[in-house]
């Protein structure tokens, strides 16, 4: 069913337990729960004891804890379904008597890729306001309050499920990445609180008490290994996956070949950044400024091979995964059969630093009493001081902590490795070329993650360490990658100028829009790129002065560290304020801003505030409102990340 579809299902239901009209459909569900089981009615309370988990996750840290409320669900009995927004029938949303809700805000206030069907749906102006009436709702938000829309669309969707009708069993909770202790510091006496609401409407049944702590869960899959014959079928079944004609996407991305790894800092910077051109011919990708590359990256050989060695596990060996509960859908991503070697290569993020639900399950397989007990400290609530300082703050990776564990590490059972540790997720790159200027070509510009903390091994980015080690002399050196639509919209008519900030990386995507501009005629391309030296990070230096020479752009440079006082592209633009006023103001142009999310976008916002004021003759909250209008309209848009 269509989410349209869906929108015409959505009328109110009657509950058909007690049978009563549409029109008194307010009762709540929750209450017949109670009254079922009070009565003792045989089949009541073990009917409605159900409970749906829906996230909206981009990097993975709302799926696990989606996840770890489903386990805390199934301790406490109830039938329970944790899913992505987006692969849930939102049709039977009306039916459902008890959802928690775990939301990311991604960018400026988006939310996740895989919920932005059901957001769309879910805002219809068309949807009765009692749609909800029968629903028992609680919303936990994740997000970073470095940036300005704060979680906000887990405050939105509470909001709107409000509206529709629903009952919310506890005030929308706000997990913030800028704790010291991460979103655990909310999550936890949220969750504390949830649960006895929970409990106090739909009761245990009776003879049943919560699981312990002490006693696993079963895990999501087991392992059923393979004999010789049945391996060869696995390398033959996963040849023939391998060469899908499907469009590329997640679940089938295009191998492109790299062309050029090329890097456009100097080597006294500190910093090592990448110009790198991927061949996607033949893919049938076609993208536009704005558009984001996918890349799936994979782990290193000699990270695969330690890995394989401190659990005892046969990188050769081939399974297929069978589900413990029926329902339970296969791993999309992960071919059927398959190897030891791939699972542990494509699948499992061993360099991520591993959370707090990592270190609970571990301490299940530990018969080493040290260990356990440093297990069990990590996982508690009074242990996560303790744990940040272990894990978060030195950034200390899952495969390293298996090597402090050794004990522990090697009594880990098969069957749940994919209950331990999460996939690897894709990482998103915003275009740097335009289909215009390099056809069957996509130019990504990557900074190469790579720093130092008290740990002696420097960290290093999994995605851009991989990609800067490839060399396109080697035929082999495939990158899997696909392209989705990105957020920044470029304005389709000529005469339209356009004002791009783009400190550091940031300037990625304007590249791509300013090749793509100059190559259709649009004139009134203004950059304003900050680095911190002219002679060590100005990126595309040569490119921009030719365009300039041209007469196609205009071009305004901050060099932070070339002088003694720092200039930034704040700086460059209150000292160009008559242009950048005539620019927005009177020719309607619109604004870009891409970069780190610290403290650049907000004193960009300043400064774009004051020139309206000087300019433009507004006072400080007509201006405050100007600024607010633009981004309404799409006439001021960023994409900031920290």
């Amino acid at each position: 069913m269509t989410y349209a579809e869906a929108a015409d299902c959505w009328v109110p239901a009657p509950d058909r337990k007690a049978n009563v009209p549409l029109s008194e459909c307010g009762v709540r569900l929750s209450l017949h729960a109670l009254a079922a089981h009070i009565s003792g009615t045989e089949d009541g309370p073990m009917e409605v004891r159900k409970i749906l988990i829906l996230f909206g996750s981009q990097t993975g840290t709302a799926q696990e804890t989606a996840e770890r409320i489903g386990r805390e669900a199934k301790r406490r009995h109830f039938r329970c379904k944790v899913e992505a927004l987006d692969d849930y029938s939102v049709a039977s949303l009306i039916h459902e008597p008890l959802v928690v809700f775990v939301c990311a805000t991604t960018g400026q206030g988006d939310p996740p890729d895989n919920m932005k069907n059901f957001w769309r749906f879910i805002f219809r102006k068309n949807l009765p306001p009692s749609s909800l009436c029968q629903m028992d709702y609680a919303v936990l938000g994740l997000g970073d309050s470095s940036y300005p829309k704060f979680n906000f669309v887990a405050k939105k969707l509470h909001k709107r499920l409000l509206q529709l009708g629903g009952s919310p069993m506890t005030p929308v909770a706000l997990g913030d990445d800028q704790h010291d202790l991460g979103p655990d510091a909310v999550i936890d006496p949220w969750l504390l609180d949830l649960w006895d609401k929970v409990l106090a409407l739909y009761p245990l049944p009776p003879g049943l008490r919560i699981i312990s702590p002490e006693i696993i869960l079963p895990p999501k899959f087991t392992f059923q290994f393979l004999e010789e014959d049945d391996r060869r079928l696995s390398e033959g079944s996963f040849q023939q996956s391998q060469l899908s004609r499907d469009a590329p996407s997640e679940m089938h991305p295009f191998a492109a070949r790299m062309i050029t790894n090329r890097r456009v800092t100097s080597e006294s910077h500190f910093q090592d950044v990448r110009l790198i051109e991927l061949d996607v011919t033949g893919s049938g990708i076609e993208y536009t400024a704005g558009d984001v590359a996918m890349i799936q990256p994979h782990n290193a050989p000699e990270n695969v091979q330690l890995f394989c060695s401190l659990l005892r596990l046969d990188p050769d060996r081939h399974f297929v995964l069978k589900p413990t509960e029926s329902g339970t859908p296969l791993p999309a991503h992960l071919p059927q059969p398959c190897s030891i070697q791939h699972l542990v290569t494509h699948y499992l993020d061993i360099t991520c630093v591993p959370r707090r639900s990592f270190f609970e399950l571990l301490a299940h397989f530990s018969t080493h009493e040290l260990e356990r007990e440093k297990l069990q400290e990590f996982s508690s609530a009074q242990g996560q001081e303790d744990l940040y300082a272990y894990c978060n703050r030195p950034r200390r990776t899952t495969l390293e902590v298996l090597c402090d564990f050794p004990h522990t590490t090697c009594a880990i059972p098969c069957d749940y490795l994919l209950d331990l540790i999460p996939r690897i997720r894709p990482r998103a790159f915003s275009i740097a070329s335009s289909m215009l200027v390099c056809p069957n070509r996509i130019e990504i510009l990557l900074a190469v993650v790579r720093y130092k903390t008290f740990l002696s091994k420097p960290r290093c980015g999994l995605c851009s360490t991989w990609l800067a080690s490839l060399d396109p002399q080697d035929e082999a050196a495939r990158v899997p990658l696909w392209v989705k639509k990105g957020g920044m919209k470029f304005p389709a008519e000529p005469e339209t100028p356009v004002i791009l900030i783009g400190p550091g990386t940031g300037v990625a995507p304007f590249r791509a829009a300013i090749q793509e501009r100059v190559a259709q005629g649009k004139q009134g391309n203004c950059l304003f790129f900050g680095c911190r030296q002219k002679a060590k990070d100005f990126y595309c230096q040569s490119e921009w002065e030719e365009l300039v020479k041209r007469g196609c752009l205009m071009l305004f440079v901050a060099f932070s560290r070339d002088q003694e006082e720092k200039i930034y592209v704040q700086h460059r633009l209150r000292e160009n304020k008559v242009l950048v006023w005539d620019l927005v103001g009177r020719q309607g142009g619109h604004i870009y801003l891409a970069g780190n999310a610290k403290q650049m976008p907000e004193g960009v916002a300043e400064a774009l505030k004051s020139i309206f004021q000087s300019e433009g003759g507004l006072s400080g909250p007509e201006a405050e409102e100007y600024l607010a209008n633009l981004e309404h309209v799409g006439r001021f848009q960023a994409e900031t990340w920290s």
